[in-house]
């Protein structure tokens, strides 16, 4: 018995010796480019019926929905939690399927200086349809990487802040 408490004492100090030297939370956050998934972006080939799908089915929260001149959606923010979505767009003659991967760095005017200085092509950034500061990048398969921040007054900030 007293062999059994001087080993679990002693597993127990590892531990939280380990715990301290490892410091987990800062070694993620130095070692990275500090990027977070935002959202993924979906093409649909029924844009009503994955809509309910998945606020109904999938219990997600439209965020907010972006519509043209005549009223038809053009896009919508599904609310998975409270900064991660799921874009929802018309196919229309777009293939169905990915559309992008949404990524959010802690600073994107340093990502887009870091990706460029490592030879990949990145636009300058704009201000979206979602009052987004946005650009883009693709990776080696094709991928559109949506790069974003998002400015005090942008739909998806605005989803953010009201997340409950």
């Amino acid at each position: 018995m007293r062999k059994l408490i001087g080993s679990l004492s002693l597993f127990a100090a590892g531990i939280v010796v380990g715990g301290f030297l490892m410091q987990p939370s800062a070694a993620q956050q130095s070692s990275g480019p500090g990027l977070r998934l935002n959202h993924v972006g979906v093409f649909a080939k029924d844009y009503d019926e994955s809509l309910r799908f998945y606020t109904q089915t999938m219990g997600f929260r439209e965020a907010f929905t972006i519509k043209d001149k005549d009223g038809k959606p053009t896009l919508s923010y599904l609310q998975i939690s409270k900064d991660t979505f799921l874009e929802l767009a018309p196919a229309n003659a777009r293939p169905v399927g990915l559309s992008h991967v949404g990524i959010w760095p802690y600073d994107l005017s340093a990502t887009v200086a870091a990706l460029r200085a490592r030879g990949v092509k990145v636009d300058d950034p704009r201000t979206g349809a979602t009052k987004t500061s946005i650009t883009n990048a693709m990776d080696p398969n094709g991928v559109r990487l949506e790069l974003l921040d998002f400015l005090p007054d942008s739909l998806p900030r605005k989803a953010m802040d009201d997340w409950k």
